[in-house]
């Protein structure tokens, strides 16, 4: 029998909201990948301490495994114009054919299914709607396409037109699968050195994929955050990832996540296994919409680094749920009075329990 997650209290979108000056939203990465500051924060406790990314070997213990995601994020936004002259902008969401694609379009008049939009790379024609999506045929395989012909979708909260130098820092260091919109933000603070010294620590690492979608960006539009349906990405974890996360876990090691995206993968392969009445965690390739909000019993995550999210989203939600929403706010507070950077391009937050040198808050 599958083992549903029980959500013990109702929540509202207002219990997430937090204030922030706009001034500390980051518009720019800094010059060094593992030069952002890190806010340290026990999950039992809720005691914190300020420090670096640089950091994080010491953070982790010989023994953990450290999960990262290595979607690679498309050049996924587009901009065309209609018979008429009229502006159209694209925002691929994914692939669903080898020549056509869902995205989301942007006119200043209604679009309309066999409408031309003329691009760079050649017209793009405009099948059907699918929901608050559009279906096209483009010119040639979806992804080549977008990369050759895209520009870097930055979120709509970077107030500026994306350089030739985010292709490169809006990109992880171990992105290979093609197929994101948006990065795994988290895993942006990892360089060369940073990797090295956490093998150095004696921890194992591992990857699954998460393909982000544009509606990562997607607010919630309801006060009662239980009735939100969560947008659909598609994730894969492989076996080599299964079974270091056993092995992990037979030598008292952690798990170790890296972003949000890699604890709804392996929080998903882990509800699918234990719906089959599987192992703790077992391969898996599908469609996950799983929604993680405070009451979520986590099977498979023990520690996490990400970065600061938006006020009232589900992202933000997901943390609460890892460390406790009035631990994490506070942290959120306290990052705000210390300059931190916020954002895609800012600065992290490790949660774990039993963290040394951390303050009473």
């Amino acid at each position: 029998m599958r083992r549903a997650t029980v959500y013990h209290s109702r929540v509202n979108l207002s219990d997430f909201s937090y204030d922030l000056p706009p001034e500390q939203i980051a518009q720019t990465p800094l010059p060094d990948r593992s030069a952002s500051r890190m806010l340290a924060l026990d999950r039992d406790s809720g005691a914190w301490a300020d420090g670096s990314v640089r950091d994080l070997p010491e953070r982790l213990q010989p023994g953990d495994l450290i999960v990262l995601n290595d979607t690679r994020v498309v050049a996924a936004r587009l901009h065309g114009v209609k018979p008429t002259g009229g502006h159209v902008e694209m925002l691929l969401e994914r692939a669903c054919a080898e020549c056509e694609a869902l995205v989301q379009l942007r006119a200043s008049k209604p679009v309309r299914p066999g409408l031309m939009i003329s691009t760079a790379g050649g017209a793009i024609e405009v099948l059907e709607r699918q929901d608050d999506l559009w279906r096209v045929r483009v010119p040639g395989p979806v992804l080549e396409f977008f990369d050759r012909w895209g520009e870097v979708p930055l979120p709509p909260y970077i107030a500026r037109t994306a350089d030739a130098a985010d292709r490169l820092r809006y990109q992880s260091v171990f992105a290979r699968e093609p197929g994101a919109v948006a990065a795994p933000t988290a895993s942006l603070h990892f360089d060369t050195p940073l990797l090295e010294a956490i093998a150095a620590r004696g921890v194992e690492t591992a990857f699954v994929t998460l393909h982000v979608g544009a509606g990562t960006f997607q607010p919630v539009r309801t006060e009662q955050v239980e009735a939100h349906v969560m947008h659909s990405e598609r994730v894969s974890v492989g076996a080599r990832t299964c079974e270091a996360v056993v092995r992990a876990r037979a030598r008292g090691g952690r798990i170790v996540a890296v972003g949000t995206t890699v604890v709804r993968a392996l929080e998903s392969a882990a509800q699918q296994s234990a719906g089959r009445g599987g192992a703790l965690i077992e391969p898996w390739s599908g469609e996950t919409r799983l929604f993680i909000r405070p009451g979520f019993q986590f099977r498979v995550v023990e520690a996490l680094l990400t970065n600061f999210h938006l006020p009232e989203s589900t992202l933000l939600m997901l943390v609460c749920a890892f460390a406790g929403r009035d631990a994490v706010l506070g942290a959120y507070r306290h990052a705000v009075e210390a300059g931190y950077r916020f954002f895609s391009y800012g600065d992290a937050m490790f949660l774990a329990r039993g963290l040394d040198g951390a303050k009473p808050r």
